[in-house]
């Protein structure tokens, strides 16, 4: 993939939308994607030749977050609250329903989902991403399913 104007063109939509999700502010999001496919842009040469160029901007775009969230995780008795990103396809219903569900995970789950779904990232790509072992993320994923099926079927798993 030689031309960045092409992969920017190709990518950024989609990525600013699966960041935004993962991290629940569409604001923050933009500016993560932005900087992340800056990032890119300087080290075109060799980011180009990676098998998914994309995954290497995902991953920039959320480590960066990750940090904040460890930050704020140490920050006492701070309330994060989630910004959602607005609907492009008019309001439709099943989008609410499924941003609302996905906005109600763990600020971990949320993200593992998103880059698994959205971001359609390998189980190693989201481990690289989210910091942690591959074993965490497919454990992360399952306990976010059956908390996403509780929430949309309004059963338990």
């Amino acid at each position: 993939m030689d031309d960045f104007d092409g992969f920017f063109e190709r990518n950024y939509g989609a990525t600013l939308r699966a960041v935004g999700l993962a991290i629940g502010d569409a604001g923050r999001a933009e500016d993560l994607t932005q900087e992340a496919f800056a990032r890119a842009f300087r080290r075109w040469s060799s980011v180009s030749k990676l098998e998914r160029p994309v995954a290497w901007v995902y991953v920039v775009a959320l480590n960066a977050e990750r940090k904040r969230w460890r930050r704020d995780r140490h920050e006492a008795g701070r309330e994060r609250t989630a910004a959602t990103v607005p609907d492009v396809a008019g309001g439709v219903l099943s989008t609410i329903v499924v941003r609302d569900a996905l906005d109600r995970l763990p600020p971990r789950q949320r993200a593992a989902v998103v880059l698994r779904y959205l971001g359609d990232l390998t189980v190693a790509d989201i481990a690289d991403v989210m910091g942690c072992a591959e074993g965490t993320v497919k454990a992360t994923l399952h306990q976010a399913l059956a908390n996403l099926r509780v929430d949309l079927d309004g059963s338990e798993p």
